[in-house]
């Protein structure tokens, strides 16, 4: 069966910004079947309709299934994990995030978007024991997401944790077209499976 690769857009996002379509052609270059979802709402997400979207995608998860989520996604696909009775290959998890800096806010009404994302307990012990392994890719100058949260999935997902420099929230925004980084933690991810 081919390793398949499920990539969750971040907030406000959508499958063709920043790095996602080179992503993808690198993946697909290498034998994966690759979907980047175009998330429902993506200005408004919510838990609930982001999680049953990546259910619905995924399907029947298994072992040569690989998740990468961005920055609100990448916290949708451990709310999916936590969901889920069986185990996946592995998840890369890029400016993920469990807290926000006060940029993150600039927005109206974001900080009310945000607040069920950041109250709402995750069952990290469940979550982690359905993936073979994490990766979590953060930069060092990331105006969203601070540096302390690297801790957090390290701590509770057991995550390999890459710093990177300079890579921002790693958005089109930020300039980003390609993700190296990301596309060798998946590949490292398959090779173990």
């Amino acid at each position: 069966m081919a390793k398949r690769a499920c990539i969750v857009h971040g907030w406000g996002g959508s499958p063709t910004e920043g790095g996602f379509p080179w992503l993808k052609r690198e993946l697909e270059a290498r034998g994966f079947r690759v979907v980047v979802l175009d998330m429902p709402d993506t200005d408004h997400p919510t838990i609930s309709a982001w999680v049953a979207r990546i259910s619905k995608e995924v399907g029947i998860p298994d072992e040569e299934t690989f998740l990468i989520g961005h920055s609100i996604g990448a916290q949708a696909v451990i709310r999916y994990l936590e969901k889920i009775a069986s185990r996946i290959g592995g998840a890369v998890l890029v400016a993920g995030w469990v807290t926000l800096t006060p940029a993150a806010y600039a927005g109206e009404g974001d900080e009310e978007i945000a607040r069920p994302w950041l109250e709402t307990p995750i069952d990290w012990a469940k979550a982690r024991s359905h993936a073979g392994r994490f990766t979590a890719i953060f930069s060092d100058n990331d105006p969203f997401v601070p540096l302390s949260d690297a801790e957090v999935f390290r701590k509770n997902l057991g995550a390999k944790i890459i710093i990177e420099p300079g890579k921002g929230h790693f958005s089109g925004d930020d300039g980003i077209t390609e993700l190296p980084s990301v596309r060798d933690a998946v590949l490292e991810h398959a090779a173990v499976v």
